[in-house]
């Protein structure tokens, strides 16, 4: 029960703040630990176990604590709370049941690769799966494409690597696939950060812009 009235009374003090017209940054570590409360209680009220041990109750319960975040309802005090919320995955299934339906409830997702962190790069944030709603409303017309672009990159690079590492890939043998094992090394050096590094939105663009329009010109 403290695990679960933890979700509800952070979300609470987060509502009183936005209300005042306040905008609010919302961190909650994290939704699993929620979610597996939840399936305690529920099952200890004698709920049967549906998906993987949650009850259904666990997956009703879920939009009514996420979707608190957001514009609150006054008008007059337009205040908003922006909401970070961690999941913990399962022996790295992304499809697991808490995960899923915490995918379909908000606006976007990053998602972090153990992976990518043991190959050294930081922050291990895996580009391909992470997905928002939100972002073609918040990108330059310029930016757009570069994005585009860049994703298309990483997709074909990420398609070619157990056959690079096979020796069954010949180099010319697709413009594209040759194009996207140039660049798709570059991209990865601009994701990677060290820690107290910082950049701008409008530098992390140039860099990318740069990258890309040195293949246009290839």
């Amino acid at each position: 029960m403290e695990r679960s009235n933890a979700a509800y009374t952070a979300t609470a003090i987060a509502e009183y703040f936005r209300d005042q017209g306040k905008r609010v940054l919302f961190l909650m570590d994290s939704v699993t630990r929620f979610a597996r409360a939840q399936r305690e209680i529920g099952l200890a009220a004698g709920e049967p176990p549906a998906t993987r041990g949650y009850p259904p109750s666990v997956f009703a319960e879920l939009p009514r604590l996420l979707e608190r975040a957001g514009p609150g309802p006054e008008r007059e005090r337009p205040g908003h709370i922006t909401a970070i919320f961690t999941v913990l995955v399962e022996g790295d299934d992304h499809n697991e049941p808490v995960a899923d339906a915490v995918r379909g409830i908000l606006d976007g997702h990053v998602v972090l690769d153990r992976r990518i962190g043991e190959t050294g790069r930081y922050p291990a944030i895996d580009v391909l799966r992470s997905l928002s709603r939100t972002v073609p409303g918040c990108l330059e017309p310029g930016e757009k494409p570069l994005v585009r672009r860049a994703r298309e990159v990483l997709a074909t690079q990420a398609e070619l690597t157990d056959l690079v590492r096979l020796g069954a890939y010949q180099p010319g043998a697709d413009p594209a696939a040759d194009e996207a094992l140039r660049l798709a090394p570059q991209i990865e050096r601009l994701l990677t950060q060290a820690r107290g590094e910082h950049s701008s939105l409008s530098e992390a663009f140039e860099q990318l812009a740069s990258v890309m329009g040195a293949a246009g010109g290839a």
